[in-house]
């Protein structure tokens, strides 16, 4: 695949805002009036499907960073982006409380010695980590954080969606994005639709997308993930396939709603509390970022 960014001001490309589906509290779809289209200024050739269930097979955690992603990094930097920065776009399971947080506060966390080499990116992106946010909400799903309906009206410009709001407001040089929420009727084309939306917006801005699969299969057949892994694919932005983490986990992390993450604190180095999902969640998204930010500033 080949990636073309183009280069432009700082901000220019948060300005317009793409058309896109709303979701209110109740998870019904609501239409929004139309907005002036955006000029794309990232560009790709898609490569060929993935084989069927390919995506079960690759890695919880990336093994390294592509060169086209690279090159958006440097090009975000010269727009100001800062490299001490992510950002966080997703629905509940993304919340700061439970989602990585932790991190900005020793003694509430063990690395152990299996994972001590992390602490130098937990030292770089100090108070990313605590952030709260302004494209993570419970509720949002993948097509409301592309709506200026959705966005904090204290906190964002007029016609800013919570996406270009984060972007614009943290300057982010990496972002996670987890988007577990859909709606059961819809099919995965739709969410691929708005899904590719989110990460060439984030690629305009000139940080780096993490995409990460979900633990859960509510929609019955792993199309969500399968869509998630072909945009990672295509994109050559790195995956992290938390659905991989939680396999060999009791219900595979899930509790009896087949939706929510079994809790316990995350202390690495304690095997009964590795037994539940969200030590594992918080561990493979820092190691997500280690190898992300290695792979970022390293000569490859």
């Amino acid at each position: 695949m080949n990636i073309s960014v183009q280069a432009t001001e700082p901000n220019a490309s948060l300005a317009a805002q793409p058309t896109a589906e709303s979701v209110d509290s109740n998870m019904q779809a609501t239409d929004l009036p139309a907005t002036e289209p955006v000029q794309p200024t990232v560009t790709f050739t898609p490569k060929p499907p993935l084989e069927e269930g390919a995506w079960m097979h690759m890695p919880a955690v990336p093994t390294g960073i592509s060169d086209s992603m690279r090159a958006v990094y440097e090009r975000g930097l010269v727009l100001g982006n800062d490299p001490n920065r992510f950002s966080v776009i997703g629905d509940c399971q993304n919340v700061s409380s439970y989602f990585l947080a932790v991190f900005d506060k020793p003694g509430e966390f063990s690395l152990g010695e299996d994972y001590a080499y992390l602490q130098p990116t937990i030292d770089q992106y100090q108070d990313s980590f605590s952030r709260q946010s302004l494209a993570v909400k419970g509720g949002f799903n993948v097509a409301a954080i592309l709506s200026p309906l959705r966005a904090d009206p204290k906190s964002c410009n007029k016609n800013e969606s919570p996406l270009d709001c984060e972007l614009r407001a943290w300057r982010p040089s990496i972002v996670f994005v987890s988007m577990e929420t859909w709606w059961s009727e819809k099919p995965a084309e739709v969410y691929d639709k708005h899904m590719r939306q989110v990460i060439e917006r984030i690629l305009e801005a000139g940080a780096v997308p993490i995409i990460a699969t979900k633990a859960d299969n509510l929609e019955g057949d792993h199309s969500i993930n399968a869509t998630v892994a072909q945009i990672a694919y295509d994109y050559e932005i790195p995956l992290w396939n938390f659905w991989a983490a939680v396999q060999p986990l009791p219900n595979h992390g899930l509790s009896d709603d087949h939706f929510h993450l079994t809790f316990a604190r995350n202390f690495f180095d304690d095997p009964v509390r590795m037994k539940s999902a969200w030590p594992w969640r918080n561990l493979t998204a820092l190691q997500t970022l280690d190898v992300v930010r290695r792979g970022l500033v390293e000569q490859p």
